[in-house]
């Protein structure tokens, strides 16, 4: 019986009408103690589940929330969707998630997915946020929260980290170890305002230590493996081998790292490879990787709690909520005489 039992089975063991389950159930409208007690024993004993779509009705909620993301198998998606999850689940919500492998036209289609699930909000991580992103989901009125490279560039809510000091840091933490000469490798197009902040900070740390800025050693990619495998052979086919090379993103730096051990140089006792993000990679990765810390569990976490607020009618003091770095020290730096 308990996979086929219906309300009004409910209804009928526990002696009440329907409507009076219904009640019960979505907590809609006031019943007796006695009466509540009564159908909840017979929901218990009889395992019955509400059917999700006709309690929506009733509620007006279908404690759904959508995220989307650009590609699941990254390590910087997959921590910040744990944090997105906790948090979910803490109130109650289940989760939708669209995987969209960074094509545009299949975010697109995940949003207006999304709504016709009628999720009551939605977290959307992209490496490419842009206007017609932030259009559509603002035409359905379902709260978001971003967290994306070019999501400042509107007015929307979202969670980051301050790039430009974050990569300022790193690299002055370089210099304080001796390295002169940095390489840096952006895993963000040349364009984005990431890519402006992150330049920004690279550049100022060099400029006070009076290192001269040498565009041929900074290198565009992506955030995957191969980009930074590629970005860090490109350079030492050229041979251009740096003191060290700051790479914007972990899966990528350790990419760069299998490239100088494939041209026959080691890490670190010839060329230093520092990260960015602290990825779980970072940690198991041999050498282990010297990154930037960004709390990326936090960063989900923080994203759903502010579209569960929007959600939930409450006030938010800020748009952008900017989170805590740390420079993580491992293994794969090394301080030059």
């Amino acid at each position: 019986m308990k996979n086929n039992v219906t309300i009004k089975d409910v209804a009928k063991l526990a002696g009440v009408s329907i409507s009076t389950v219904s009640r019960v159930i979505n907590d809609s409208k006031p019943v007796t103690d006695e009466v509540k007690q009564r159908v909840l024993d017979v929901i218990k004993e009889t395992g019955y589940v509400p059917n999700p779509l006709a309690r929506s009705l009733v509620t007006k909620k279908s404690n759904l929330l959508g995220v989307i993301v650009p590609e699941m198998s990254d390590s910087f998606v997959s921590e910040v969707v744990n944090g997105i999850e906790c948090v979910a689940k803490m109130y109650g919500y289940d989760i939708l998630l669209a995987n969209t492998y960074s094509e545009k036209d299949q975010e697109l289609k995940s949003i207006e997915l999304l709504k016709a699930k009628q999720v009551e909000g939605i977290v959307m991580i992209s490496w490419t946020l842009d206007e017609e992103h932030v259009q559509l989901i603002n035409n359905s009125s379902i709260p978001a929260a971003y967290i994306s490279k070019t999501a400042q560039k509107f007015d929307v809510y979202t969670v980051c980290t301050n790039n430009e000091d974050a990569t300022y840091n790193m690299t002055k933490y370089l210099i304080d170890k001796g390295h002169k000469e940095i390489a840096l490798i952006m895993t963000s197009e040349a364009d984005t305002i990431l890519e402006s902040e992150r330049r920004t900070g690279y550049e100022r740390a060099l400029t006070e230590s009076n290192i001269s800025i040498n565009p041929d050693i900074i290198k565009y990619g992506n955030t995957d493996y191969n980009s930074g495998y590629k970005a860090m052979m490109d350079l030492l086919d050229k041979n251009i081998k740096p003191d060290a090379v700051f790479v914007t993103g972990d899966e990528a730096a350790i990419g760069a790292i299998n490239a100088i051990f494939d041209k026959g140089y080691k890490v670190p006792e010839d060329i230093s490879v520092a990260g960015f993000n602290n990825s779980k990679l970072s940690k198991i990765y041999r050498p282990k990787l010297t990154t930037v810390g960004q709390p990326l569990y936090d960063m989900g976490a923080v994203a759903m709690r502010m579209v569960i607020k929007i959600i939930n009618g409450d006030a938010l003091e800020e748009k952008k909520f900017v989170l805590p770095y740390e420079i993580v020290e491992r293994e794969s730096v090394i301080e030059r005489k």
